[in-house]
């Protein structure tokens, strides 16, 4: 299968999961987002990589790669490979010498390696079309309408089911234009949920 580079568009609190941060990455040569729900310590180790900023004492990411690099493992890339129940998986691909080696991780810990060994990020054509969001520049001119969205109404996922999936698709551009990735993440989820 083939590999689409992705990079980090951008990191941002959660608004409906306290603790949660939103991680967007973006299709290198496309318009696709790919939006990902992670956790706050993970959320810091990639913000915290990303400024250059030097904690008092090595967290766990930093303390993996000195692991890493002291028995002589490189990071090849990073692969988000498949999403199973509205659930990413990933692989770290490293290498010795001639061993190569594929680590089951979550995302969120292969991405914070990834930024320390300034590894590339990959997906593929089977994660983004089921939970890419397609992005245009046009998108962001149109302004918003005034209509309440689900997300408005309540932050659970249960207020989506009540729209036609015509109006899923609109909320979902809404909510493109606007930014707002985990809105258009759980829209997503609800319009795959129904095909």
């Amino acid at each position: 299968m083939s590999k689409i580079e992705l990079e980090i568009l951008g990191l941002s609190s959660s608004q409906s999961q306290a603790g949660s941060f939103a991680l967007v990455l973006g299709e290198s040569n496309g318009n696709r987002r790919l939006p990902i729900i992670i956790g706050m310590f993970e959320a810091q180790a990639i913000a915290i990589e990303i400024e250059k900023i030097m904690p008092n004492r090595p967290m766990t990411h930093d303390l993996f790669k000195s692991f890493a690099s002291g028995f002589g493992f490189s990071i090849d890339h990073i692969m988000i490979s498949s999403l199973k129940e509205g659930v990413f998986y990933a692989k770290i691909v490293c290498h010795s010498g001639t061993k190569k080696l594929e680590i089951d991780a979550r995302p969120s810990d292969a991405i914070a390696i990834a930024v320390r060994f300034n590894a590339p990020i990959f997906s593929n054509e089977q994660v983004l079309s089921e939970a890419g969001i397609l992005f245009t520049e046009g998108e962001e001119e149109e302004g918003i309408k005034p209509e309440a969205t689900p997300a408005k109404k309540s932050s659970s996922d249960a207020s989506y089911k009540d729209f036609s999936l015509e109006k899923l698709h609109e909320l979902l551009d809404q909510a493109l234009e606007k930014e707002d990735y985990e809105v258009a993440a759980k829209i997503r989820d609800e319009i795959n949920r129904r095909n």
